[in-house]
């Protein structure tokens, strides 16, 4: 059993290749300009992001209706924490969070938003 987390955005494509940098994964495109999935090298599907308005998806109409990510946080554990924070820094004029440590995990983590707004943490996989 797997979840497929949907974001609706406003661009599929900027998005997709803006997530595949921050994780540090193989650029490609989205198989539709509607949506796209970022895939992990394994396969498994990190995320979807979903053109807003597309397919009349009640909760996918419009950024307008609630504010993108209300009540959502994509929080992303991996390997390479050092390189992806050096990523995170290219892709942000700032971090909404800067490194630190997490003292519930007692992993490092970082978080900043996404093109449409959603706020991202990048944790560690495993404590130093």
């Amino acid at each position: 059993m797997r979840l497929w987390t949907i974001i609706g955005v406003a661009d599929v494509a900027r998005s997709i290749a803006w997530y595949q940098t921050l994780l540090g994964l193989q650029q490609t495109r989205p198989a539709h300009e509607e949506f796209g999935q970022v895939i992990a090298g394994d396969g498994t599907v990190l995320l979807c992001c979903h053109a807003w308005g597309a397919h009349e998806h009640p909760s996918l109409t419009s950024p307008h209706a609630a504010a993108p990510g209300n009540g959502l946080l994509l929080f992303f554990r991996l390997d390479g924490f050092d390189d992806a924070l050096q990523r995170a820094r290219r892709l942000a004029a700032a971090l909404d969070e800067e490194p630190h440590r997490n003292p519930n995990t007692g992993t490092m983590e970082f978080s900043l938003r996404d093109p449409d707004g959603y706020f991202v943490t990048v944790s560690a996989a495993a404590a130093p």
